[in-house]
């Protein structure tokens, strides 16, 4: 009899017939549900010889759950979840008009599957904007219940908004006159001013209208996902973990997840890590051996000679502890085989990670950023047709595997779109369960259709741009198929 997947010791268990709980999705949501299922029953099937078989349980969620049930996202399609730890979907619609912000959202932060997991991964052949795709190899842990994602938010001109803005004048004045227009004079003369003239603003300009966002950042909710991060990359032997923020904006949030993560490091994997700024150390000592403590601080911070003695003392303190803790376990080049512990500001990494992919491997970040980051990574190896997605609890063992695109309601029910964002979000699911032969059927499956160019409109397109003459486009049901007969 099929059963449910469990968490015994710590550890995911699962039976050889698992029931996994499904929502085919909107819009072209059940054209690729249709592809995608039969790949994953034929990886299976060839990968264990029929010994294992997943039960298909479908669950309802987005317009056909409203349409059937009057609830965009009924409990019971949560308590599924809840039962049988692990699923999948596709691409949910968002409500209009009021009620849930987003579906996607909901069902993560309600489960609360911290992780959202993006993996960045070139298949040969694929046509992309950028010279070198294949030099894309990276795996990016978002942070997915807290940021801006957590939804504290109020409209401009109603009670709530007001109510934060006179707390905020009463209790911090310094604060509240950084928020410019926030009182009816303010916004009266500028809006005037802007606008050629106070005739030219109309009187409900002069009101106040000041939307509100809270961004809550805790430090256990940045520890477990960095915890995450860290954990997956010593165990795959992956070489570097970059921290990615913008603290040198938001100090006190997203430079507070930056410190928080280099704090758990060396807490909690200390003898596997090694930081950025240690590595410099230990280099600088291991070049030359006479080299002391405030040489060696002169050339980790370039700018020590403008420094207060203050300033000084510190980065020679963090110099000899350094060397005083760890010398003997990462000194003379040991550290050059521990995993990297490093940092970069938001900004700069969405720039880096086109001029100098290579040097980002695993990345743990928050909520906003790891957004812009997997969808601008996806687009360099294919788009996000093609990119997967997961949102996991690590502790609980509840999984949700998702396609990562819209609902693209003007292609549905014509066969016609690309289903490899929940095959690929299929393919990491069975990694999840420990069932390794399959996934590696995807994946080599996968490669095989498109080595071949036998693949979708939007890949066709793009190949035959390229001059590839012979790219074949078939349905969306048809590339199942290619899948299928690549896998051997």
């Amino acid at each position: 009899m099929p059963s449910a997947i469990s968490m015994s010791a710590g550890a995911l268990s699962v039976p050889n017939d698992p029931i996994i709980p499904f929502i085919e999705g909107d819009g072209t949501g059940p054209d690729i549900w249709r592809a995608s299922v039969r790949v994953f029953d034929a990886a299976v099937a060839k990968a264990f010889g029929g010994t294992k078989k997943i039960t298909w349980h479908e669950v309802l969620a987005g317009e056909k759950a409203f349409n059937k049930t009057g609830d965009w996202l009924p409990e019971a399609t949560l308590e599924h979840f809840r039962k049988y730890l692990v699923g999948i979907k596709g691409p949910l619609s968002t409500p209009v008009g009021g009620g849930i912000r987003s579906l996607n959202v909901a069902l993560r932060q309600i489960l609360d599957l911290y992780v959202c997991l993006r993996p960045v991964q070139y298949f040969t052949g694929v046509p992309s904007p950028v010279k070198r795709p294949q030099d894309c190899n990276m795996i990016i842990f978002r942070e997915n219940c807290e940021d801006i994602y957590a939804g504290i938010e109020y409209a401009a001109g109603t009670a709530e908004s007001q109510k934060v803005l006179d707390y905020l004048a009463k209790e911090f004045p310094k604060q509240f006159d950084k928020i410019r227009f926030s009182t009816k004079p303010k916004a009266l003369e500028f809006a005037a001013a802007a606008m050629g003239g106070a005739a030219n603003v109309a009187e409900n300009d002069t009101n106040v209208m000041v939307g509100i966002g809270i961004k809550p950042v805790s430090k256990l909710g940045s520890e477990r996902l960095i915890w995450a991060a860290i954990e997956f990359a010593v165990k795959e032997k992956r070489k570097s973990v970059t921290l990615v923020h913008k603290g040198n904006i938001m100090k006190f949030t997203e430079g507070a997840f930056k410190d928080w993560g280099y704090d758990l490091a060396r807490r909690h994997f200390r003898e596997q890590i090694v930081t950025e700024r240690e590595s410099w150390i230990l280099g600088n000592k291991e070049s030359d051996a006479n080299l002391t403590a405030e040489g060696n601080a002169k050339l980790i911070d370039p700018g020590y000679d403008m420094m207060t003695p203050d300033q000084r003392g510190k980065i020679v303190k963090e110099v000899q502890e350094v060397l005083d803790t760890i010398w003997a376990t990462h000194g003379l080049g040991k550290w050059k085989q521990k995993l990297l512990i490093k940092d970069s500001i938001a900004d700069i990494t969405l720039q880096q990670v086109l001029t100098r992919p290579k040097d980002f491997d695993v990345i743990a970040t928050l909520n906003l950023n790891g957004d812009y980051l997997s969808d601008a990574l996806a687009a360099q190896i294919g788009g996000i047709g093609i990119a997967p997605g997961a949102n996991i609890n690590y502790v609980t063992g509840h999984a949700i595997f998702e396609a990562t695109h819209g609902t693209a309601p003007k292609y549905a029910n014509l066969d016609q779109v690309n289903p490899g964002s929940v095959i690929l979000s299929g393919e990491m699911m069975l990694r999840y369960m420990g069932w390794m032969a399959a996934a590696d059927l995807i994946i080599k499956g996968m490669n095989g259709a498109i080595t071949a160019r036998t693949v979708t409109y939007d890949f066709e397109r793009l190949m035959k741009a390229d001059g590839l003459t012979d790219a074949k486009k078939v349905k969306c049901s048809e590339f199942a198929d290619a899948i299928i007969a690549h896998m051997g």
